[in-house]
Protein backbone atom coordinates (compact mmCIF):
# COMPACT_ATOMS: atom_id res chain seq x y z
CA UNK A 1 0.00 0.00 0.00
CA UNK A 2 1.29 3.69 -0.96
CA UNK A 3 -0.25 6.83 0.28
CA UNK A 4 0.19 9.98 -0.93
CA UNK A 5 0.47 13.73 0.90
CA UNK A 6 0.46 17.19 -0.95
CA UNK A 7 1.82 18.58 2.43
CA UNK A 8 -1.77 20.04 3.17
CA UNK A 9 -1.54 21.19 6.82
CA UNK A 10 -4.98 19.35 6.98
CA UNK A 11 -3.84 15.91 6.25
CA UNK A 12 -1.48 15.78 9.03
CA UNK A 13 -4.09 17.79 11.41
CA UNK A 14 -6.77 15.60 10.39
CA UNK A 15 -4.58 11.99 9.92
CA UNK A 16 -5.43 11.39 6.59
CA UNK A 17 -3.54 11.13 3.23
CA UNK A 18 -4.44 12.66 0.03
CA UNK A 19 -4.38 9.86 -1.80
CA UNK A 20 -4.10 6.08 -0.93
CA UNK A 21 -3.27 3.11 -3.31
CA UNK A 22 -3.85 -0.33 -3.22
CA UNK A 23 -3.33 -2.71 -5.85
CA UNK A 24 -4.57 -1.22 -8.68
CA UNK A 25 -7.09 1.18 -7.26
CA UNK A 26 -6.21 5.02 -6.33
CA UNK A 27 -8.30 6.53 -3.67
CA UNK A 28 -7.96 10.17 -3.38
CA UNK A 29 -9.55 12.37 -0.63
CA UNK A 30 -11.90 14.80 -0.92
CA UNK A 31 -10.16 17.94 -2.40
CA UNK A 32 -11.09 21.57 -1.95
CA UNK A 33 -10.09 24.49 -4.17
CA UNK A 34 -6.94 25.92 -2.00
CA UNK A 35 -3.26 25.57 -3.91
CA UNK A 36 -1.81 23.66 -1.57
CA UNK A 37 1.45 25.08 -2.09
CA UNK A 38 0.32 28.85 -0.93
CA UNK A 39 -2.71 27.74 1.10
CA UNK A 40 -4.89 30.10 -0.71
CA UNK A 41 -8.37 29.44 -2.09
CA UNK A 42 -10.25 31.56 -5.19
CA UNK A 43 -13.39 33.22 -3.91
CA UNK A 44 -15.08 31.89 -7.36
CA UNK A 45 -16.59 28.20 -7.39
CA UNK A 46 -15.27 27.32 -11.12
CA UNK A 47 -11.83 28.52 -10.59
CA UNK A 48 -11.91 26.28 -7.01
CA UNK A 49 -13.27 23.03 -9.30
CA UNK A 50 -10.38 23.73 -11.40
CA UNK A 51 -8.17 23.96 -8.48
CA UNK A 52 -9.13 20.79 -7.42
CA UNK A 53 -8.66 18.93 -10.90
CA UNK A 54 -5.30 20.21 -10.45
CA UNK A 55 -4.64 18.63 -7.46
CA UNK A 56 -6.41 15.65 -8.01
CA UNK A 57 -3.99 15.11 -11.83
CA UNK A 58 -0.68 16.09 -9.66
CA UNK A 59 -1.88 12.81 -7.16
CA UNK A 60 -2.92 10.59 -9.72
CA UNK A 61 0.44 11.05 -11.80
CA UNK A 62 2.74 10.62 -8.57
CA UNK A 63 0.48 7.26 -7.70
CA UNK A 64 1.23 6.21 -11.47
CA UNK A 65 -2.50 7.07 -12.70
CA UNK A 66 -4.33 9.72 -14.83
CA UNK A 67 -7.56 10.71 -15.07
CA UNK A 68 -7.88 8.28 -17.58
CA UNK A 69 -8.17 6.04 -14.88
CA UNK A 70 -11.38 7.79 -13.01
CA UNK A 71 -14.13 5.16 -12.14
CA UNK A 72 -15.94 7.28 -9.79
CA UNK A 73 -16.45 11.11 -8.63
CA UNK A 74 -18.40 12.50 -5.92
CA UNK A 75 -18.43 16.53 -6.06
CA UNK A 76 -19.72 18.19 -2.43
CA UNK A 77 -21.00 21.64 -3.74
CA UNK A 78 -22.07 24.33 -0.55
CA UNK A 79 -24.69 26.19 -2.35
CA UNK A 80 -26.51 24.87 -5.70
CA UNK A 81 -26.39 28.10 -7.23
CA UNK A 82 -22.66 26.71 -7.65
CA UNK A 83 -23.41 24.03 -9.09
CA UNK A 84 -23.81 25.87 -12.96
CA UNK A 85 -20.29 27.84 -12.79
CA UNK A 86 -18.82 24.95 -12.23
CA UNK A 87 -20.16 22.26 -14.43
CA UNK A 88 -18.09 24.19 -17.86
CA UNK A 89 -14.74 22.50 -14.91
CA UNK A 90 -15.93 19.59 -14.48
CA UNK A 91 -16.89 18.92 -17.89
CA UNK A 92 -13.05 20.40 -19.33
CA UNK A 93 -11.47 17.98 -16.73
CA UNK A 94 -13.84 14.39 -17.47
CA UNK A 95 -16.24 15.37 -20.09
CA UNK A 96 -14.02 12.16 -22.49
CA UNK A 97 -13.88 10.13 -19.57
CA UNK A 98 -17.40 10.61 -17.87
CA UNK A 99 -17.05 8.07 -14.39
CA UNK A 100 -19.74 7.27 -12.28
CA UNK A 101 -20.58 10.89 -10.63
CA UNK A 102 -22.63 11.83 -7.64
CA UNK A 103 -23.48 15.65 -6.26
CA UNK A 104 -23.94 16.76 -3.33
CA UNK A 105 -24.96 20.24 -1.89
CA UNK A 106 -23.66 20.67 1.59
CA UNK A 107 -21.66 22.10 4.35
CA UNK A 108 -17.43 21.74 4.02
CA UNK A 109 -15.18 22.54 7.22
CA UNK A 110 -14.05 26.19 6.39
CA UNK A 111 -16.38 29.06 5.27
CA UNK A 112 -13.76 30.05 2.37
CA UNK A 113 -14.71 26.20 0.79
CA UNK A 114 -17.38 26.01 -2.07
CA UNK A 115 -16.01 22.78 -3.79
CA UNK A 116 -14.95 19.64 -2.78
CA UNK A 117 -14.26 17.02 -5.40
CA UNK A 118 -12.88 12.99 -4.17
CA UNK A 119 -12.46 10.53 -7.04
CA UNK A 120 -11.44 6.79 -7.14
CA UNK A 121 -9.23 5.33 -10.16
CA UNK A 122 -8.91 1.79 -11.31
CA UNK A 123 -5.92 0.54 -13.32
CA UNK A 124 -6.43 -2.85 -14.77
Amino acid sequence: MKRISTGSPFEATMGYSRAVVKGGWCFVSGVTGYDYATMEIPENPAAQARNCFRTIRQVLEQAGFTMDDVVRVQYTVTDASFVDAIVPALGEALGDIRPAATMVIAGLIKPEMKVEIEVTAFRG
